[in-house]
């Protein structure tokens, strides 16, 4: 079958990048397949930030994908229309996830239908935004309505894309695991040693601080926690909103001594020492449809406490592999680091998340997308 890809790769960063460039490594192996990038994203004021450029000396990258891409320049939006064109895919392939992309996706999807073969299939990382509103939805359903097929991460995306656009084409899979940012397994020791820390039990939030990834809530939990355990508290990743008010509230809740925040992005190649370091991630998520953080801690065979909403409880198989808890509840999350503490083995979880990987493959994406061909 012959695809065309089009979305972010390298240089850029981030879990949407990471996905696309793995996605486009499986694809080619089995189909011929181009892959059309971009070359610039976002301008500097609409990205909160400090960059959208990858800093890592170890990254994802496929040497013959082909930066064309400018948001900001519609003739490269015309130009990979006709590159599209020219290569008469039977499918074009986009990554949905904000809606910054709808005036460049309506422009070549246009297009693309109107002078190729190609079908157009959308997979949807968030159907809708986290932080959405009325507009939002309704700049989504234009674009999505323009697909001939989909496939989503979570039930409840199916039913909300469905019910969106009045499309029913639609395919269920759950994230692939991120192992590729896993290639030299470390142990709990030596990661703690490599990060300076002493702690018998550490539990790790991780990724950049938006309001939907619920952190106060886990802050809320945390000095149940400690009434019981001795446990330092990981929060490493890069503020998108304003830092000060979780430092406050780590401090109203008299417990800043066992809290470690870093503030940063965290390059490729430091990533593991975080995870192999910790006991437990922690997820406490408002809003959800799938997480590649959550195969990200699946990929170094790390437990979770997530949230159970949108695709997790799909992925997360309660008392074996992680704990799943009500959103919005600090007590659930405490309960479910102290039940961890004291009634789990966290090397027995931690074999039954790795036995487990083939569920996670990244060939149930591709046979997914296979279901697409005309």
């Amino acid at each position: 079958m012959k695809i065309d890809l089009i979305g972010p790769s390298y240089p850029f960063r981030g879990g949407i990048s990471a996905h696309t460039t793995l996605l486009f490594r499986h694809l080619k192996a089995r189909h011929q397949t181009r892959f059309y990038c971009f070359r610039r994203q976002y301008p500097r004021f609409l990205f909160p930030g400090k960059t959208d450029r990858e800093e890592s000396r170890f990254y994802l990258r496929e040497e013959d994908s082909e930066p064309l891409l400018d948001a900001l320049n519609p003739l490269t939006w015309l130009k990979v229309a006709r590159r599209v064109i020219r290569d008469k895919p039977e499918l074009a392939i986009f990554p949905w996830w904000v809606i910054y992309w709808a005036p460049q996706y309506l422009t070549m999807i246009f297009l693309i239908k109107a002078f190729s073969p190609a079908r157009i299939l959308f997979i949807c990382h968030n159907v809708a935004e986290h932080e959405s509103h009325f507009l939002k939805t309704a700049v989504s359903r234009v674009v999505l309505s323009q697909g001939h097929g989909f496939i989503v991460h979570s039930e409840p995306e199916k039913a909300n894309l469905k019910g969106l656009t009045g499309k029913s084409r639609i395919t269920v899979t759950v994230l692939p695991t991120y192992d590729a940012f896993n290639p030299a397994p470390m142990s709990k020791t030596s990661a703690r040693e490599k990060l300076g820390l002493s702690d018998d039990r550490i539990i790790l939030f991780f990724g950049i601080v938006r309001a939907y990834k619920g952190l106060p809530y886990l802050i809320k939990a945390f000095p149940s926690i400690l009434a019981r355990f001795k446990v330092r508290l990981l929060i490493v990743g890069e503020f998108w909103e304003n830092k000060e008010r979780y430092l406050r509230l780590i401090r109203e809740m008299g417990v800043q001594k066992d809290v470690t925040v870093i503030d940063l992005y965290v390059p490729n190649e430091d990533m593991p020492g975080y995870f192999y370091a910790s006991d437990l991630v922690i997820l406490p998520y408002t809003s959800v449809t799938g997480s590649g953080l959550l195969q990200l801690a699946f990929a170094f065979g790390r437990p979770v406490v997530t949230t159970a909403i949108g695709g997790f409880p799909q992925v997360v198989a309660d008392k074996e592999t992680g704990f799943l808890v009500p959103p919005r509840s600090p007590q659930g999350i405490a309960d479910a680091v102290l039940d961890f503490y004291e009634n789990h083995n966290g090397e027995e979880m931690s074999a039954r998340i790795k036995a487990e990987q083939g569920r996670f493959s990244w060939d149930h994406l591709v046979r997914a997308i296979e279901g697409f061909a005309p």
